[in-house]
C-alpha cells in the first residue's frame, strides 16, 4: 500500500470512528521517532523480548533475542525515538518443540548453526539505564544466565508494574493491550514484540492520561515487596486470583502459597486488603521478601 492509499483509507477509518458505531484497529507500522526533543534530560532504555524452547529457564534455551534501544525522559515518561534495534536467532542444539514452532514460526532450519553474538549483546545492552520486558519474570532468568550485562541493570515489567485493570484494560496480555490501544501486529517474534511494546509505552493510559512508561519509571529504583499469603483460607482463592495473586506449589524452596509482588510504597495498602482475607492481622501471617531493583524479576529475586 502506498502512502497516498494509506492516507485515503485513514480518512475512511476516521469517518467510521466518528459515527460512534465502529472502533478501528490499525496495523502497527515502523515508527522511528515518537516525540521531538523538548529540553528534558534523556536516558536510554532497552525493551527486550525472547523466544525460547520452553518455559523453564533452568533447562530451556533462548532461540531468538530481540532488543530495541530508545530515548526517554525520566521526569515525564515521554518516549522520543528509537536509537537502534537488535534481533538474532540461536541454535539451541536440539529440536525446537512443535508447539513453539507453531507459535513463533521459528524452525530448526532457521536457527541451525546460528549463535547470538555475546559481544554484540554486551555492547548494545550496556548503553541502557533500564531494561523493560513484558513479563520480565520470564525473560530475565533466560538472558542473565548467558549474558552478564543483564545482571547489572535494573529491570521493569510492563505486564505487572502497570495497573492495567485500573486503567480500564482488563488484561495483561500484550497482544490484547495493543488491541485496546488501537493497533495490532505480528506477535511472537522477538523484534516485533519489542517494537509493539515500545509503541504501547509511548502511548497514553486511557484513564489517568499518563504516559504508559511513567509508572514503570516511578518505581524503577524502588524495592519490591513480594508477599506470600501463607495459610490463606481456601475460600479466598478466587478473590486472590482476581487480585493478581498466583499459586506456588512449594517447589524450588518457595512456600506453598498464593503470592504477589507490589512496590514497597504499596505494601501497607496490600496488607490492608489481606486483613480482609485473613480476618485481621495479616502482617503477622504473611511472609514478605524484599527485592532490590538490580535483583527484581531475576532468579535471585
Amino acid at each position: 500500500m502506498t502512502d497516498d492509499e494509506r492516507t485515503q483509507w485513514e480518512v475512511v477509518a476516521q469517518a467510521l470512528e466518528e459515527t460512534g458505531d465502529y472502533h478501528v484497529v490499525r496495523k502497527l507500522h515502523p515508527v522511528e521517532r515518537y516525540t521531538e526533543p523538548d529540553g528534558e534530560p534523556m536516558h536510554l532504555g532497552l525493551v527486550l523480548d525472547t523466544e525460547t524452547t520452553g518455559l523453564d529457564a533452568l533447562v530451556d534455551e533462548v532461540i531468538e533475542l530481540g532488543m530495541v534501544l530508545f530515548e526517554y525522559a525520566p521526569a515525564t515518561g515521554r518516549v522520543y525515538h528509537i536509537v537502534g534495534t537488535f534481533d538474532e536467532l540461536q541454535d539451541p542444539g536440539r529440536h525446537i518443540p512443535a508447539e513453539i514452532t507453531a507459535m513463533t514460526h521459528i524452525t530448526d532450519d532457521m536457527v541451525r548453526g546460528h549463535r547470538i553474538d555475546a559481544a554484540a549483546v554486551e555492547a548494545f545492552a550496556s548503553r541502557a539505564t533500564l531494561v523493560i520486558s513484558h513479563n520480565a519474570g520470564f525473560d530475565r532468568p533466560f538472558v542473565e544466565k548467558t549474558w552478564p550485562v543483564f545482571v547489572t541493570r535494573p529491570w521493569a515489567c510492563s505486564m505487572s508494574q502497570v495497573h492495567w485493570h485500573d486503567e480500564g484494560i482488563a488484561t495483561q496480555k500484550q497482544e490484547l493491550i495493543a488491541l485496546c490501544m488501537g493497533f495490532f501486529y505480528e506477535a511472537h517474534r522477538a523484534e516485533n514484540d519489542c517494537l509493539a511494546l515500545l509503541h504501547i509505552l509511548a502511548g497514553t493510559l486511557p484513564s489517568s492520561g499518563r504516559p504508559v512508561l511513567k509508572p514503570l519509571l516511578d518505581h524503577a529504583m524502588a524495592d519490591d515487596a513480594h508477599i506470600w499469603a501463607v495459610g490463606a483460607p481456601f475460600e479466598a482463592k478466587d478473590v486472590l486470583k482476581v487480585r493478581g495473586y498466583r499459586f506456588s506449589n512449594g517447589t524450588n524452596g518457595k512456600p506453598k502459597a498464593w503470592h504477589f509482588t507490589v512496590m514497597a510504597d504499596e505494601l501497607d495498602a496490600e496488607l490492608a486488603f489481606l486483613d480482609g482475607v485473613y480476618g485481621g492481622n495479616a502482617r503477622s501471617r504473611v511472609r514478605i521478601d524484599t527485592t532490590s531493583p538490580l535483583d527484581r524479576f531475576s532468579s535471585r529475586g
